[in-house]
């Protein structure tokens, strides 16, 4: 018998704010548009540093497990994201007051086996880009390290009962990546817009705020970078590519230009601090810190005043698995210059809604000089923008495609059924427990070659001291 009304339980890592965050939080919101009961649970939630539905009442949010560490000196992020995920598995397996139908999870997969501890709840994998292709691997300890991480990843995403994928890039990804599950076919979900978030009155005092504070008086071609301070993000390309402008722009033109690049930023992410002052550093060195201005952690009012007031949007990721920011960008009738690979090639349209280029910064340079030397074309482009948006995602269409999945998961047989205890054996307390032993050897290792290297300048330095 089909149960009209499901409960729906969501397990994400961090319920920070980021393009993963914001596809929970949509989604969360179209299966409880439906009616269905829908919980979060998280192993971190600061409501000062969320996206509002998740602080607000709208969504509910359940976060456990926030005294587990996030790294150890500053390494292990993996394993502990990991740890973190499993312990709220085990959480909403056993003392969470809720029996899902449906679980639906993302990013860390290794929670997958846990999961099924949950009584005939049928599990959800939702794919932005495997992990194990984030992260570099420099060393042979690292190399070391990640095998059986990566080994998990793989092992634990193929358990889910179905996988869906942010974009045609990805779902090629994933065949390519997980070798392993190629009788896996994962579906394409595309992230969408909940267009009423977006249409709402700014309110006037947000807008004023930025046009006194953010922007100089007299420059009236505004370029925005909207990402997160992270490296993967490429944000030194909009400052070269800024700089590149003022080599192109008469002293005139110069004058009227300026650049706001707006990040995600969270005190707990080293590289967030990092990343933002080695900007920093970038602009005053490339001369052009006057024309710039640095924003942190704004609001939802502040994006959506910026998307509304800026020429152009600068989106400089290479290879995004899909980037949620140029469909904002382009809603809001804000034209978008992206690099031509990843998830941009399905989502920003070359010369219609903006500008797909190579990751150099003459070549976006000379696609922004094109909003300087025409006034005329943020219209052109930005009502292009808006149609595209309106007729391919839509929050309708990803609400209707997410509740026929659920609905469709209920409904069908779990190859998954019996046999429950053994697949927890299997693939997670004794891969965990090798995990944990295989960081204990690798600190061993470090350790030990640390305090030779420490020995050794001792003793250089004592027998330098007696041949004086």
């Amino acid at each position: 018998m089909t149960k009209e009304k499901l409960n729906i339980a969501f397990v994400h890592p961090d319920l920070g704010i980021g393009g993963a965050e914001r596809l929970v939080c949509d989604a969360a919101l179209a299966l409880q548009s439906k009616g269905h009961t829908v919980k979060l649970y998280t192993s971190h939630h600061d409501p000062s540093h969320c996206f509002k539905e998740t602080a607000d009442g709208t969504l509910s949010v359940t976060a456990v497990g926030d005294w587990l560490p996030r790294h150890t000196f500053k390494r292990f992020y993996a394993f502990w994201a990991y740890t973190r995920t499993i312990y709220v598995a085990l959480y909403l397996a056993f003392r969470a007051d809720f029996t899902p139908d449906v679980v639906i999870c993302d990013q860390v997969s290794a929670c997958i086996p846990f999961l099924r501890l949950c009584r005939n709840a049928r599990i959800l994998f939702y794919c932005h880009f495997p992990d194990m292709l984030l992260t570099q691997r420099k060393s042979f300890l690292k190399r070391l390290y990640r095998l059986p991480i990566d080994w998990l990843e793989e092992s634990t995403t193929g358990l889910a009962d179905s996988i869906l994928v942010n974009s045609k890039f990805t779902a090629q990804i994933f065949r390519d990546t997980f070798t392993s599950l190629s009788h896996i076919e994962p579906v394409v979900l595309y992230p969408s817009l909940n267009f009423d978030a977006f249409k709402k009155e700014i309110p006037s005092h947000v807008r004023e705020r930025i046009l006194k504070d953010q922007i100089p008086s007299g420059r009236s071609h505004f370029f925005l970078s909207i990402n997160r301070y992270e490296r993967k993000k490429n944000l030194g390309l909009a400052l070269n590519a800024f700089k590149a402008v003022k080599d192109k722009c008469t002293t005139s033109q110069w004058g009227s230009v300026h650049l706001i690049m707006a990040g995600g930023y969270d005190e707990r992410v080293i590289e967030n601090k990092e990343y933002y002052l080695e900007l920093q550093s970038l602009a005053l060195n490339l001369g052009i810190k006057e024309h710039i201005t640095f924003l942190r952690s704004f609001s939802d009012d502040e994006k959506l005043a910026l998307l509304e007031l800026a020429t152009c949007l600068l989106y400089t990721p290479s290879n995004e698995h899909f980037g949620i920011v140029p469909i904002e960008s382009m809603f809001m009738m804000c034209p978008v210059i992206a690099c031509n690979s990843g998830g941009p090639l399905e989502t920003v349209k070359d010369e219609v809604t903006g500008y797909l280029s190579p990751p150099k910064a003459d070549e976006f340079a000379s696609r922004m000089m094109k909003f300087v030397n025409d006034e005329t074309l943020k219209k052109s482009l930005g009502a292009n923008g808006r149609e595209r948006v309106l007729q391919h995602f839509s929050f309708e269409a990803f609400t209707g495609n997410l509740d026929e999945t659920a609905r469709e998961l209920v409904n069908e047989e779990s190859a998954y059924e019996t046999g429950v205890s053994d697949i927890i054996l299997r693939y997670g307390t004794l891969l965990y427990i090798f995990l944990l032993f295989l960081g204990i050897f690798y600190y061993i290792i470090i350790f030990l070659v640390g305090n030779i290297v420490d020995l050794h300048l001792v003793l250089s330095d004592y027998n330098h001291g007696r041949n004086i």
